[in-house]
């Protein structure tokens, strides 16, 4: 008898612990807390989709080599916060477009699916691109319209305030032409079209709002002309080539953004070889009206782009916009962060692009 009872107690104690067992072991399933016995999948992102490769283009607006090495760590950072948001991204394929058009055609043929692309840029090929952000810049402590105002308050310097857009500037070099013509403007005296005319231009790609579609709007509304109009005009396949070829005399006057002798203030003397700075050695002729910041954008063509994939792109690249890391990495085109985009924020660069191709097919 007592044996018999002294089974019937381990086995009771038994079913209790068993039952004991299971209840921890349901209640660790339902509150997401299982150990590494508990299931064969250990990972905190095991439930995350993957993509083999994500690839990005960025426009030559800097010196290709320079954006290529500023924006290496983009790629880590990207990785982490694609994974915090679901996906775990194996590489990441970072490039530089020949010019500004090879990145949009990228885009629409989905060979890239991320683009970093001037408005001018997205708007040309929104066929096959579309944008999920634009970019936030540092205010100026310039924004008139007279260009002798900001040569009366050099250096250009940028203000606590954040901007979604920015000026395109006309400025005249250290050759002898460039500075006749910004002594005029220094003096209060308006420029002809002959005066324009005599120098020698360098422009961007004709998608490049501040290298092109911008400065041809403000020759039409002051002179009724465009660039085609002008007599000595070379394109430059990036800013630094442009800024190198008015450093050396080359050029006389180069349209750029607002901000781009800032970025290039270092380079004018180092790898410029100028004696004096760009402060000194350059000034300001025209300035064109407010331009819609830059956008990143996305192939509508890429195989791995749907909705899902564009929402948690648009969250990555706002995080990243707000870390320190990535402020420095963005820094290389100026931006300090990004905020969402619509498509419509861009019907004022459509009609800029209209206006400039009604006047080059005259």
């Amino acid at each position: 008898m007592k044996k018999f009872l002294m089974f019937a107690t381990t086995f009771l104690l038994a079913v209790v612990l068993v039952a004991c067992g299971n209840e921890s072991t349901e209640n660790k399933v339902a509150s997401g807390a299982t150990n590494a016995t508990d299931s064969p999948d250990t990972e905190e992102n095991a439930g995350n989709k993957k993509l083999e490769k994500l690839s990005i283009g960025f426009v030559p607006s800097r010196d290709p080599q320079e954006i290529i090495t500023a924006t290496e760590p983009l790629k880590d950072l990207l990785k982490t916060e694609l994974a915090s948001l679901g996906y775990d991204v194996a590489k990441i394929d970072i490039t530089v477009g020949t010019n500004y058009e090879a990145v949009g055609e990228a885009l629409s043929a989905g060979t890239t699916d991320i683009g970093f692309i001037p408005g001018g840029t997205y708007v040309l090929y929104d066929d096959g691109a579309e944008v999920i952000l634009t970019a936030m810049r540092a205010g100026l402590n310039n924004d008139s319209d007279n260009p002798a105002d900001w040569n009366q308050n050099e250096p250009t310097e940028a203000t606590a305030e954040q901007a979604i857009s920015y000026r395109g500037i006309l400025i005249a070099g250290p050759s002898e032409k460039g500075q006749e013509l910004a002594a005029k403007v220094n003096k209060g005296e308006a420029l002809t079209f002959e005066d324009l005319d005599s120098a020698n231009w360098n422009v961007m790609s004709s998608s490049s709002p501040a290298g092109y579609i911008y400065p041809a709007l403000w020759l039409q509304e002051n002179y009724q002309k465009t660039i085609t109009d002008l007599s000595k005009v070379v394109q430059a396949d990036s800013y630094g080539t442009a800024f190198a070829r008015l450093a050396a005399g080359q050029t006389d006057l180069l349209v750029t953004f607002a901000d781009a002798r800032r970025d290039y203030e270092e380079a004018w003397m180092t790898d410029f070889n100028r004696k004096a700075d760009i402060w000194a050695e350059t000034d300001l002729i025209g300035v064109m009206p407010a331009i819609y910041n830059d956008t990143i954008s996305v192939s509508k063509n890429s195989e791995i782009m749907d909705d899902e994939l564009k929402k948690v792109l648009q969250q990555a690249f706002i995080n990243i916009g707000k870390s320190e890391e990535g402020k420095d990495v963005i820094a290389v085109y100026s931006h300090e962060g990004y905020q969402a985009a619509n498509d419509s924020d861009y019907d004022n660069e459509r009609k800029a692009q209209e206006i400039v191709q009604q006047l080059g097919s005259k």
